[in-house]
């Protein structure tokens, strides 16, 4: 339970420059392409902390990393009320934010999953997965009432408070193992705990990447996890509500759309979770992504000054499907790399961060050189294809044995 605050608490945090984007524009004059590029780099160090951040879980445990995070993304977006300057932002919101949202990521789901259960580890993932889903629910029709009322500054003070605040709860509650409690991971045995990162959590990743990356899964995995972040967090998270603006809907509006379709997301995500379980991850990968592009291929013919029925078949589709792809592509990782999959899924994910923070500055370049975002939503529906078909190539070639104990990865074996 203290696990999915934390991770409520991140979604929400990281989705705030969401309704600060036209705010800042106007207050500062900055392009939106140069907002964008803070908004990037907060979404590069989301994605590179995670890994590094599943190693320093192992080896110092998961309360102190996590009460760390908190604390940069308390003093990231309270500094940002003094920024007179865009590398201000940049240092703010990218770098500190970034960094502090990076290391309660998705590695953290994986690192919880792994280590508190053995059965049911796929719904696991899903439920914890849905907690960034819940955090845009909270969180964006909130902070765009105050945006718009109070102004983008009491939303940064808002969101410094409400990490301030977690941070005794999680020192309180969050344990770092099963153990801890006399207990064994939920469906297998008692273990004492046993950290896997004893020469150093920079070199243990470092080094799960540098084995993992010798294989063709974690190319397939990672390329196609980069788009799910192009398309999710890179663009429609970050400019679905100017674009919803620039087609005359207001910018509430546009945010509680937003937020519906973190409500959608939870049962998605669930789903998926509980289906991951059941069926081969390859293939729910697969209509996962190739559902997503084609619904990318249709949203510019859905914008409009009002949501109409549908915008709203549109978000309850894409609500279903945005972070569905979580739980299979953990399963995967855990699959093809054994005992180092959470690591191995940290670096994954860095490339889902890769993915969001190119196609945030692009779709901001996009919008400042051709008036709109049609062919961004275009683009990000053909990439999103291709990724269906990379995850489908999954099938093909050596499947891999996964070897304990360490960090040691899977050996190939015969398909």
């Amino acid at each position: 339970m203290i696990a999915f605050v934390a991770l409520v608490g991140a979604a929400g945090f990281r989705a705030t420059p969401s309704v600060m984007l036209r705010p800042l524009h106007e207050e500062f004059g900055w392009s939106l392409g140069t907002i964008s590029a803070a908004v990037s780099v907060n979404l590069l160090l989301y994605g590179l902390t995670a890994p590094f951040a599943a190693a320093l879980m192992e080896r110092f445990g998961i309360r102190r990393v996590v009460v760390g995070a908190l604390l940069l993304v308390a003093a990231g977006s309270g500094l940002t009320v003094f920024m007179q300057s865009s590398w201000q932002l940049i240092l703010c919101w990218g770098v500190l934010v970034g960094l502090g949202t990076g290391s309660m990521a998705l590695a953290f789901v994986a690192t919880i999953a792994n280590r508190w259960f053995v059965t049911h580890r796929g719904l696991v993932i899903g439920v914890l997965t849905a907690g960034g889903a819940a955090g845009n629910l909270v969180f964006l029709p909130v902070l765009a009432t105050l945006t718009e009322s109070q102004g983008w500054r009491t939303a940064a003070l808002t969101v410094a408070a409400v990490a301030l605040l977690v941070v005794p709860l999680v020192w309180w509650r969050l344990r770092d193992h099963p153990a801890d409690l006399g207990i064994g991971a939920l469906g297998g045995e008692y273990e004492e705990p046993r950290p896997i990162a004893p020469a150093g959590a920079a070199r243990t990743a470092l080094r799960a990447l540098g084995q993992a990356a010798r294989t063709r899964p974690f190319w397939l995995l990672a390329g196609g996890f980069a788009i799910c972040g192009a398309t999710t967090n890179g663009l429609v998270g970050t400019h679905f509500i100017p674009a919803a603006h620039d087609h005359g809907m207001a910018e509430t509006t546009a945010a509680s759309l937003l937020a519906l379709v973190g409500l959608f997301d939870i049962a998605g995500t669930i789903i998926s979770g509980w289906l991951t379980d059941r069926v081969d991850s390859r293939i729910l990968l697969g209509v996962y992504y190739f559902g997503r592009g084609l619904s990318l291929l249709v949203l510019p013919s859905l914008l409009a000054a009002t949501a109409h029925p549908s915008m709203l078949v549109f978000i309850l589709f894409y609500g279903l499907d945005w972070v569905a792809t979580v739980p299979p592509t953990v399963t995967l990782c855990r699959e093809y790399f054994g005992a180092a999959g959470p690591i191995v899924f940290g670096w994954v994910f860095a490339s889902h961060q890769f993915g969001a923070a190119a196609a945030a500055i692009a779709a901001g370049l996009v919008r400042d050189q051709l008036g709109n975002y049609t062919w961004a939503w275009y683009g990000a529906g053909a990439l999103a294809i291709l990724a269906s078909l990379l995850s489908l190539m999954l099938f093909a070639g050596k499947r891999l044995r996964p070897v304990a104990p360490g960090i040691g990865l899977a050996v190939p074996v015969k398909a």
